[in-house]
């Protein structure tokens, strides 16, 4: 659901804007946002023994620039009492200048780590298959095979032994 709300933010603060523009607004969200990962910060918002008013004020506080429409922005939040959607907009915000970039971001899942040779000749061959611009990451986990997914463009390519396993099984069974 917060997810819906913040896209309904994102698109009127996007419309009209340019790619550069766009990023500043992102960047001095992406401040406001890092102090979520506060708890004494979070309970401050959540609280109902402060005031909305010093909520809007310690929330701006944050900000480096003075730039009266994140300003205004966050009044508006504050107002509608929505403050804690503010990472699910920088989220968003991300994801629409990937998309004005044509940049996309991906993660590559496997059990052992793989060359940085060998992640890269996936980023160029995706590249080349989706017409964007690649960046992959790798996140070793238990995961036995091979997985890249690439969430903002709706992409998931997997490899599983197991999977592998089970279907030469069914086709063995089949076949007798």
């Amino acid at each position: 659901m917060n997810d819906l709300i913040a896209k309904r933010y994102v698109k009127a603060l996007l419309d009209g804007r340019d790619v550069e523009s766009a990023t500043a607004i992102c960047n001095d969200l992406k401040t406001i946002s890092s102090a979520f990962s506060d708890e004494k910060f979070t309970s401050i918002l959540a609280s109902s023994e402060v005031k909305s008013g010093d909520k809007v004020n310690l929330v701006i506080s944050f900000l480096e620039n003075d730039n009266e429409e994140i300003k205004n922005l966050i009044k508006l939040l504050g107002s509608n009492k929505r403050l804690e959607l503010i990472p699910d907009i920088v989220a968003e915000l991300e994801s629409k200048i990937a998309e004005m970039n044509n940049t996309y971001t991906g993660v590559v899942y496997t059990n052992k780590e793989l060359a940085s040779d060998y992640v890269s000749s996936i980023e160029k061959q995706f590249s080349k298959k989706f017409n964007v611009k690649l960046t992959l990451s790798q996140n070793v986990c238990d995961y036995d095979g091979i997985k890249v997914d690439i969430d903002s463009l709706g992409v998931e390519i997997a490899f599983s032994k197991e999977r592998l396993k089970s279907q030469m099984i069914d086709h063995i069974l089949k076949a007798v």
